[in-house]
């Protein structure tokens, strides 16, 4: 079914939800998810998690532009448990059972989990880069990743501490201006990713206030940086999704 549609993906048993240790809080059994399929024969998956109650025009942008690099791109509606509209992030366990129902859809779909990455922004990339720390996927993607020394609330360790347990080749996106996410840490994040098995890279880009795929309209390199940023995300789901 080419096209873009909504599904609903079933949440797993109680039990194995969640991050290792974790458990699934909510009386939920299943998450909204909405699914971008290429024209094609899909080459694999990615599940993107995203750190808005709507789909801003970006992010579907993105999504469609996956979908025509031949992915089926599986996005959970990760607000859809929070109902408080003041409520602006996502994080802890629920999170972590949101991308598990996305990745059980695809799968289910005959999807191989070696060819399913993960794409995230802000705590969801926090999110994104944990999950490639413990899941059999194939490739991650974080885009202004926070918690990098210290934890973000319901956030058990932080990137650093874990960095060297990377399962999943991961590529991280970073601005240079970014208060959330300071170039010591980002320079710490670099090195700890090296120490880990698999490949990672770690760009920073120079005057950028916050995210690659979203940069400061006033900026005179904002195109350039948006294209590039778009440009390493599909290079590296394309290079290492096999």
């Amino acid at each position: 079914m080419p096209g873009t549609y909504n599904d609903v993906a079933p949440l797993r048993p109680v039990e194995s939800a969640g991050e290792p240790g974790g458990a699934e809080t909510s009386a939920r059994t299943s998450v909204p998810i909405t699914v971008v399929e290429p024209e094609r024969t899909a080459r694999g998956g990615i599940v993107v998690l995203h750190e808005s109650r709507e789909f801003p025009p970006q992010l579907v942008e993105l999504m469609r532009s996956l979908a025509q690099e031949g992915w089926i791109v599986v996005a959970p509606h990760l607000f859809d448990r929070l109902p408080d509209d003041d409520v602006h992030e996502v994080f802890g366990d629920e999170l972590f059972a949101d991308f598990d129902a996305g990745f059980d859809w695809l799968t289910r779909r005959g999807v191989f989990p070696d060819t399913i990455g993960v794409l995230g922004f802000d705590t969801a990339g926090t999110a994104a880069f944990l999950v490639a720390t413990n899941r059999p996927i194939g490739a991650a993607v974080s885009v202004a990743a926070a918690g990098i020394v210290d934890p973000l609330p319901d956030q058990r360790t932080s990137l650093v501490e874990v960095a060297p347990s990377l399962q999943a080749p991961w590529l991280g996106l970073f601005g240079a201006d970014d208060p959330a996410t300071p170039p010591e840490a980002v320079d710490q994040l670099r090195d700890a990713t090296a120490r880990a098995n698999v490949a990672s890279l770690t760009v920073t880009y120079p005057g950028l206030r916050h995210r690659a795929d979203r940069p400061d309209p006033d900026d005179d390199a904002a195109a350039a940086i948006r294209i590039d940023s778009q440009t390493r995300i599909y290079d590296w789901f394309d290079s290492n999704l096999r």
